[in-house]
């Protein structure tokens, strides 16, 4: 036999050995799934975090606002200053206050001159009325001593006449003195009462003024001014608000109030421990305690409680969450991006598996699962059994939340029931059904989301190759 026809059976025969081995590979890979897998192992500790974004707020500020009409003539701090309680903020102009104020001044002098000049009327007519009861009681006595001397004969008609009649006179201006010191009396209560209106009126007018010159009612900074010098600011009326100067923000007590998904709020609690991070801050946690809990639901769209809107709507809702910060920095400022962890739940020395490796399947699809691997193998294999279906409800609509637990030499994949508790960032408590040592499936994703109960599996745990673009 030639050479050549050695060699082109030789090729072929080897040719023949390739494709069977390739198609006996091929059937035997048929069907099998490659996944990735961990081993189940306890954890000295799992957190559960909430976590959920807002920003910084202080707990005591105040929005200045016009007192009066009037133009602002000086302005005298910027904003982002340190001020103290009472410091002077801002000035207005005062030319009629100030007025007001002089004009008020000069009245009072002016009553309380009246007081002086009533009051010396009416101790002039006390002085007067005096004299009056004196000249009365000689006359008196004169008309008593007359009368009985008329009656013995010893004094004519005349002066006896004239005695009475000068009784009678001085009785008379006794009862006009009198009636006159009751007029000057009254006059010098109305001077006196005309002094105090007048000094209730100059507070008023006080006030005007004072309010004209703006001052800090809190320690603070001036964390908002939006005002210029010369515009013209007027005061709130009625419903009507006043003109918006300033906003102070006292920032010895800072707080992230933050906006947390109506689905987390019931695991939250006042007193939890949070770790705040603020944008501006970068690379520090600011340790902080849940103060404050909203009760009223907030549409995530509009910002307004659910009690004020007028339609029902399904849109996703949020819950306001105050978290006071400890140790906060100096340098913050209000109005901050903040993203709060406040920790929920913590336990210690407890089995977590990575929270992907949870797997959803119908009741159906383990039945059917656990039915044909029975018939295939033909023998007494333990399988993994769903829970009991509560009564009353559709194995085809019935999910059982569970992992793949990899069995089999590591060559199937087995649909295991489980019941977690607490979940971390990024792993998850399983109260039962598995145990430290246990292999599950954590991926692929597609594969996970396809994979079936009982399937043919094939572990590569191998780092994933980067595409040939991504490669330095």
């Amino acid at each position: 036999m030639k050479t050549w026809k050695k060699v082109l059976i030789v090729v072929g025969a080897v040719v023949g050995v390739g494709i069977i081995v390739v198609v006996s590979i091929n059937q035997a890979n048929k069907g099998v799934v490659t996944v990735q897998t961990v081993k189940v192992a306890n954890q000295d500790s799992l957190t559960s975090l909430v976590s959920a974004s807002g920003e910084i707020k202080p707990t005591t500020y105040t929005n200045v606002t016009a007192q009066g009409f009037g133009r602002i003539t000086a302005i005298l701090v910027h904003e982002g200053d340190h001020i103290k309680k009472g410091d002077k903020l801002l000035l207005q102009e005062n030319v009629q206050a100030n007025a007001d104020v002089q004009a008020q001044d000069a009245a009072i002098n002016s009553t309380e001159s009246g007081v002086l000049a009533a009051d010396a009327s009416y101790k002039a007519a006390q002085a007067d009325l005096r004299q009056q009861r004196a000249n009365l009681e000689k006359a008196k006595l004169d008309y008593e001593r007359g009368q009985g001397l008329f009656k013995d004969g010893l004094i004519a008609k005349q002066d006896f006449d004239q005695r009475k009649t000068s009784y009678d006179a001085a009785v008379a201006a006794v009862a006009s003195a009198e009636a006159r010191v009751q007029s000057l009396n009254a006059q010098l209560a109305q001077s006196r009462a005309q002094v105090a209106q007048s000094k209730a009126v100059l507070v008023h007018t006080q006030d005007i003024l004072s309010k004209t010159a703006y001052t800090s009612p809190i320690n603070g900074i001036v964390s908002y001014l939006p005002v210029r010098l010369g515009e013209y600011v007027v005061p709130g009326i009625q419903n009507a608000n006043g003109s918006f100067l300033m906003t102070l923000s006292d920032m010895s007590i800072v707080t992230a109030e933050v906006k947390v998904d109506e689905t987390d709020i019931v695991n939250v609690k006042i007193g939890q421990d949070a770790d705040v991070t603020i944008d501006a801050v970068p690379g520090k946690i600011f340790k902080g305690k849940v103060t404050e809990i909203g009760s009223q639901a907030v549409l995530r769209s509009s910002g307004l409680a659910t009690t004020q809107s007028t339609t029902s709507t399904q849109e996703a809702k949020d819950f306001k969450v105050v978290v006071t910060l400890e140790a906060p920095p100096e340098n913050l400022r209000p109005g901050l991006s903040a993203t709060a962890k406040i920790k929920t739940a913590e336990k210690k020395n407890v089995i977590a598996i990575p929270i992907q490796a949870l797997a959803v399947r119908t009741r159906k699809d383990l039945d059917e699962a656990a039915k044909n691997a029975k018939k295939q193998r033909n023998s007494s294999v333990t399988l993994a059994a769903p829970p009991p279906a509560p009564s009353g409800t559709d194995p085809r609509k019935d999910e059982v939340q569970g992992v793949f637990v990899v069995k089999a030499g590591g060559k199937e994949a087995v649909f295991q029931p489980v019941e977690t508790g607490i979940a971390g960032v990024t792993d998850i408590e399983v109260t039962k059904g598995l145990a430290a040592g246990d292999e599950i499936v954590i991926g692929s994703y597609k594969a996970l989301r396809t994979l079936k109960p009982q399937a043919s599996v094939k572990v590569d745990n191998s780092a994933p190759k980067k595409p040939d673009d991504q490669q330095s």
